[in-house]
């Protein structure tokens, strides 16, 4: 996996292909059609109003939004009041979403396992970037603000 471009929308479509693969071949737990797939289709939707408006801040404050570069600027508006990780809240959102749509149980192996890499391989190290570029201040808004929700 050393080429391996390790980004979260790499991963976030992971989660969906995961997913679709287990509602297909090892579905378990059928949910009802109609209604479900407009609530899974309304989280994607809101996900990726999420993502947008997170967006905007990284441009407004012209810092880095690749997970393994060091960031420029500590951003605590906007989504960033709420969550320290609005973007990865937004893809597991739109990958509950997508499981949701999917129709049944086993579909949500994908999310559970979207949260764990995100978690892991992001959230954690991420913390520790913030904590080493921006010291007390970081350590302010990292106690003050919850990490997902």
């Amino acid at each position: 996996m050393k080429n391996f471009p390790d980004l979260p929308p790499l991963w976030t479509l992971a989660a969906f292909a995961v997913s679709w693969l287990f509602a297909q071949f090892l579905p378990f737990g059928k949910l009802p059609s109609f209604g479900v797939q407009l609530l899974g289709l309304a989280w994607i939707v809101l996900a990726v109003l999420l993502i947008l408006w997170s967006v905007l801040y990284f441009r407004a404050n012209k810092t880095t939004i690749e997970p393994h570069h060091t960031p420029t600027a500590l951003i605590t508006k906007g989504p960033y009041r709420i969550s320290r990780n609005p973007i990865y809240l937004a893809m597991v959102v739109a990958s509950i979403g997508w499981a949701l749509w999917c129709g049944t149980l086993s579909a949500f192996v994908g999310p559970v396992i979207l949260a764990w890499v995100l978690h892991n391989r992001f959230v954690l190290p991420e913390e520790a970037k913030l904590r080493e570029a921006f010291g007390a201040k970081a350590e302010a808004y990292i106690t003050k603000t919850k990490r997902w929700v």
